[in-house]
């Protein structure tokens, strides 16, 4: 079993369970669709269950006050949620609410103990991913209080392009400098991930297209064409950058 993590930190864990442990694993629980900004999880529940997504888009948002929320994740298909509470640490931290449909199966604390113990390479996986997204979640919240609504949604499509999507191939080769996110995202949805309003986001997508920043397919995919300069929109240093040297090639 492989185990890995993107350069942003986010570590992932069903695309890289072994065929055997993935088919028993992904089988756990019951599977159930959820409407359109239905909530999966809600913050504070003590439910000992893990979810496991196996289609859709989730954001993950926690309560600052009564009226306010704050995003600190997102998260798409063949992830798990809910990790920390199924395995025993303390109530739900955050709630997490479809962006549109989404397939998932709610596995109890009884069941998964189980699986784990037959399957003990599943629970140290597990285990690594509840560490890495703790500090992950902490970062990303302290960015979308710190940076404007641009900067924002260009580092939400920066991690998308990273982790969810494969170079584009626009003269039939792929192009390291771009991305073609095979997640359809709507701009409602967009707005949700970078907590601010749709006509909102609308200005600052419609800014990146004019700048050639980006293009947008059929059926709402998001085709990155200069990731380098999606990285400068997103204060992200770029590799190729880094104390004058070039990047490796791998």
């Amino acid at each position: 079993m492989t185990h890995v993590s993107n350069p942003r930190g986010r570590v992932t864990l069903l695309p890289h369970l072994l065929p055997e442990a993935r088919t028993a694993f992904t089988g756990l629980g019951r599977r159930r669709p959820y409407a359109v900004g239905e909530a999966i999880l809600h913050e504070g529940d003590t439910a000992q269950e893990l979810v496991v997504l196996h289609e859709g888009v989730v954001k993950v948002t926690v309560r600052l006050d009564r009226d306010r929320e704050s995003l600190v994740d997102i998260r798409i298909g063949e992830d798990v949620l809910g990790e920390g509470t199924a395995m025993g640490v303390g109530p739900r931290s955050a709630t997490v609410t479809s962006c549109g449909a989404v397939c998932a199966s709610l596995v109890p604390r009884a069941e998964l103990d189980s699986f784990l113990h037959d399957h003990p390479e599943v629970s140290m996986a597990l285990n690594r991913v509840f560490s890495a997204r703790l500090r992950r979640a902490d970062r990303l919240r302290l960015e979308l209080g710190r940076y404007p609504v641009q900067v924002r949604l260009a580092r939400v499509l920066v991690e998308l392009a990273e982790t969810y999507g494969g170079p584009a191939r626009p003269y039939g080769k792929p192009d390291p400098n771009t991305a073609r996110i095979d997640v359809c995202l709507s701009q409602p949805e967009l707005a949700a991930l970078t907590a601010c309003a749709p006509d909102t986001v609308h200005v600052a997508l419609t800014r990146l297209r004019r700048s050639g920043i980006i293009s947008t397919e059929s059926q709402q995919r998001t085709v990155v064409r200069d990731m380098a300069r999606l990285r400068e929109v997103a204060l992200l240093r770029t590799p190729t950058a880094r104390r004058g040297r070039p990047a490796r090639r791998r």
